[in-house]
């Protein structure tokens, strides 16, 4: 991918990574240090141990730190933005499968998935801002 380093970036996309950062590190953080409670409440039965749901949890967690470098530095991180498409587009897709064969864990994850495919949407316009020159 090329980017184009006299292109500027507005404060608006910056403030798009920032939310994102913020929405994986704090989702991470509350699956990591409830996410029992939080899957008892919504009815799913528990797994075996409490590690499976806390490395999903720092997974994500790592993924909004991913997300922190790219507001920090939006051009020089924008190979980082290819991966999150492609994290936002594998959970977004696996709910939906599940969804469509009847076999979705809960409702609880639908929400979650139409927010990722907003930021996947928003991630894609990022990288066509960043390597398409503005026309004036």
């Amino acid at each position: 991918m090329r980017t184009i380093p006299e292109h500027p970036v507005t404060a608006g996309w910056r403030t798009f990574f920032l939310v994102a950062a913020l929405y994986d590190i704090l989702l991470g953080a509350a699956f990591l240090v409830a996410g029992e409670r939080i899957l008892t409440a919504i009815g799913m039965a528990l797994p075996p141990h409490i590690a499976y749901i806390q490395l999903a949890a720092v997974f994500i967690i790592v993924q909004g730190l991913s997300y922190w470098l790219v507001f920090r530095e939006p051009l020089g991180n924008a190979g980082i933005v290819t991966v999150g498409i492609a994290y936002k587009a594998s959970y977004a897709g696996l709910a939906l499968y599940y969804l469509v064969i009847g076999q979705l864990p809960s409702v609880f994850f639908i929400p979650w998935a139409v927010i990722d495919v907003l930021f996947l949407i928003g991630f894609v316009m990022f990288l066509r801002f960043a390597t398409h020159p503005p026309t004036s």
